[in-house]
């Protein structure tokens, strides 16, 4: 076996990124809630404007893990990168892979010159949770996390009268 190369997604790895989200939604117990196809993906990370990006392990030319991001923005600091999912296929699992893809994302940061870097980890995700305390990550335990559904986003105006 090779030595991992980081580098960033192109077209011909969304099959192989694909893969790899249905892997964590079945490591997070969720592996029926993926809706995202092949054809979304193509659409909205290579169209003419990107909703994200995404770096790939390869090693001797298989992709084996990903770091999948976004870019946002802060009205008080600037430029930040949102991490929305960092895999790594089961198999090449404590070899040392997900710190490389994150590696290659921190670079990413600095290259454009990100005010910050965020993400979100499941509480019961303890692996991932010590990874980031090696690295002295920022537990912020002043957020709380809110969303609406895609539902809810269609329903809005009639259960809200917006």
């Amino acid at each position: 076996m090779t030595a991992p190369i980081i580098r960033k997604g192109h077209p011909k790895d969304l099959p192989a990124l694909l893969a790899l989200i249905q892997e964590l939604a079945a490591y997070e117990h969720a592996a029926d809630q993926v809706e995202i196809t092949l054809e979304t993906l193509e659409k909205e990370g290579f169209g003419d404007t990107p909703l994200f990006y995404f770096l790939v392990a390869e090693i001797d030319g298989q992709v084996v893990g990903t770091a999948l991001y976004f870019h946002t923005y802060s009205t008080w600091k600037g430029r930040v990168l949102y991490l929305e999912d960092l895999v790594v296929q089961q198999s090449f699992r404590r070899l040392g892979i997900g710190k490389l893809l994150f590696d290659g994302l921190v670079q990413e940061a600095q290259q454009l010159d990100a005010k910050r870097l965020c993400w979100q980890v499941l509480d019961w995700n303890t692996p991932a949770i010590q990874f980031y305390k090696k690295i002295q990550t920022n537990f912020d335990s002043e957020w709380i996390n809110c969303k609406l559904t895609a539902t809810q986003i269609q329903n809005y105006s009639s259960t809200h009268g917006a």
